[in-house]
């Protein structure tokens, strides 16, 4: 969604009118899921994907006739089966894609995407709100929320959204809300952060592999000889702390995010445990055999944390695929992750 945003803001800011396709509905074996958004330029140059081969031409084919009615559609797209197998799938499947007309005159809505990339910046978790309609082909209006802050133009029913998004902010899939009218919800969620807490070998293999994955990758230890850029080139941040005990007093764990606890042993990844199950975490994993969680929940559970809290655990870490070498138990992990943020 960054790269999208992004791409869409330079091509208003150049004048350069330009078309958001966005898939809505899928069934079937389609590529992508809904929610998966190109952009297609003037020039027909394109940003991001909707899964290539077949689907993605035809709806590209589509585009220099939304530029020339400057009007919104929505279009309908049949995969068959012989369709499918180009594209290396199975079978086929049924994709509905909205095409939007990004007009470079539409000010508001040129705005309201600087403060959605603006907002992304600054790591704040937003939600774009599109009221969408197939009797109604004009202008799609927008409006933006954060957890505390609304932009758009004032709207009771769309005032009435937000206030049932913020009852689970964090948690929000890409769906379409069928009220008065009907409207299309995408969360614009700050970059998915990965702190792993051990800055051994496994722990480099993760930070290569997170990072080709677009996660935004911290790694804490606090040995220096250990912890330092030489050892973590693709980590966007290495941090050296006093000590475990203080690991929330040093380094700031935001919420949502995925933290992976690998150290060099069991007594520092108890610690680091009891302090990962006082964050908002989307993933939690600790490394580890079946004896050491066994062993580890127990001294939790005796220090006040229930079983429901060890439960949203991962441990043993990641997709069990028979790893040993420090390379495949990074995949095993980073495959978890993938696992969960997707699920």
């Amino acid at each position: 969604m960054q790269i999208i945003l992004d791409a869409l803001v330079e091509s208003l800011k150049k004048q350069d009118n330009c078309v958001l396709s966005t898939i809505v509905q899928k069934s079937g074996s389609a590529p992508r899921e809904a929610g998966t958004k190109m952009l297609i330029r003037q020039d027909g140059s394109i940003v991001g994907t909707i899964g290539g081969g077949l689907l993605e031409a035809m709806t590209i084919k589509f585009a220099p006739e939304i530029l020339s009615s400057k009007k919104h559609a929505f279009q309908d797209f049949e995969l068959s089966n012989s369709d499918a197998t180009a594209q290396g799938m199975v079978c086929g499947g049924e994709v509905r894609v909205f095409l939007e007309y990004m007009d470079t005159l539409d000010m508001p809505q040129y705005a309201l995407y600087q403060t959605a990339q603006a907002l992304k910046a600054s790591e704040t978790d937003c939600m774009m709100i599109t009221k969408i309609s197939q009797k109604h082909h004009g202008r799609t209006c927008k409006w933006l929320c954060t957890e505390t802050d609304f932009y758009g133009e004032e709207d009771k029913e769309v005032e009435g959204i937000v206030a049932q998004l913020r009852e689970n902010f964090n948690r929000i899939k890409f769906h379409l809300y069928k009220g008065r009218e009907a409207y299309m919800i995408e969360p614009c969620y700050a970059m998915q952060r990965l702190y792993i807490v051990g800055a051994g070998h496994v722990s480099q293999q993760i930070a290569m592999l997170s990072k080709m994955l677009g996660f935004y990758t911290v790694v804490i230890d606090d040995r220096e000889a250990f912890a330092n850029k030489e050892r973590f080139a693709y980590a966007e941040e290495v941090h050296v702390i006093d000590s475990y005990g203080g690991l929330l007093n040093e380094v700031k764990i935001l919420k949502n995010s995925y933290i992976v606890i690998v150290s060099r042993s069991h007594a520092l990844d108890q610690i680091i445990l009891q302090q990962a199950l006082h964050t908002h975490a989307k993933y939690i994993g600790m490394i580890g055999s079946k004896s050491k969680k066994f062993h580890v929940y127990a001294e939790l559970l005796s220090e006040g944390f229930t079983q429901e809290d060890l439960d949203e655990v991962h441990c043993p870490i990641g997709v069990p695929i028979n790893a040993q070498t420090p390379e495949e138990i990074a995949i095993s992990i980073v495959a978890e992750l993938i696992k969960v943020k997707r699920s």
